[in-house]
């Protein structure tokens, strides 16, 4: 119950990609029920207020996503699962990746990302607990 705190290290051989995190409730016969969710377009993360910032290749950004917040009651058998990915499409709007803008752009690029995990890099979901 609470906030949900994530934090990421990541890279991108695009100029511009989204990573999305949501969280998850899955059932004991693998029924999955989405909680919340969050997203960070990277061309944006130092605020909507500010310049854009393109990635550069082969840098490493950290990115501190919007707090997600849920109070749910998890029973026997249940799983907490968080799901990083790249789009959550239809949910949010489409990124094409390249910097340019959605709204008159028809072609794409594949963007390779990715999520780093080490003493340098500590990646991490924060979950508040309370207990019974």
């Amino acid at each position: 119950s609470g906030p949900i705190d994530v934090t990421l290290y990541v890279s991108s051989d695009a100029k511009d990609t989204d990573f999305t995190v949501k969280l998850i409730d899955v059932s004991p016969d693998g029924k999955a029920y989405n909680l919340d969710e969050t997203i960070q377009r990277m061309r944006y993360r130092d605020g909507y207020d500010k310049p854009l910032v393109w990635m550069e290749k082969d840098q490493v950004y950290k990115v501190v996503f919007q707090a997600m917040t849920t109070s749910n009651y998890f029973d026997a058998g249940h799983r907490i699962r968080i799901e990083v990915s790249s789009s959550n499409f239809p949910r949010f709007d489409r990124n094409l990746n390249t910097g340019g803008k959605n709204y008159d752009e028809t072609r794409g690029v594949v963007a390779h990302n990715a999520v780093h995990r080490s003493r340098r890099y500590p990646s991490q979901v924060t979950v508040s607990v309370v207990k019974r």
